[in-house]
């Protein structure tokens, strides 16, 4: 009988930074136009911002990552600073 074991794996498993995701809601240029990128070059773009831009970004993923145990297809604004912390080196 295998034996289960929790972790902190079990709550953050591997996120998958190529998948598509889109940062909305940061200007660019004249025009206020998402930006369809990976995940890892959306995050990178949003570390990039100034903070009154970052607090007002929405990032939606394609699909569902686990972070912490919870399930999520979206971020806003500073929550945003979560996935900055998980980016790969």
């Amino acid at each position: 009988m295998a034996e289960a074991t929790w972790g902190d794996d079990t709550k953050t498993p591997a996120i998958d930074w190529r998948m598509s995701a889109s940062l909305e809601d940061v200007p660019r240029g004249s025009e206020d136009i998402a930006e369809v990128t990976s995940l890892e070059g959306a995050v990178r773009a949003w570390r990039e911002l100034d903070p009154a831009h970052q607090s007002a970004a929405t990032l939606t993923l394609e699909r569902a990552i686990q972070l912490d145990g919870v399930s999520l297809t979206a971020f806003t604004g500073n929550s945003i600073s979560a996935l900055v912390e998980k980016l790969p080196g």
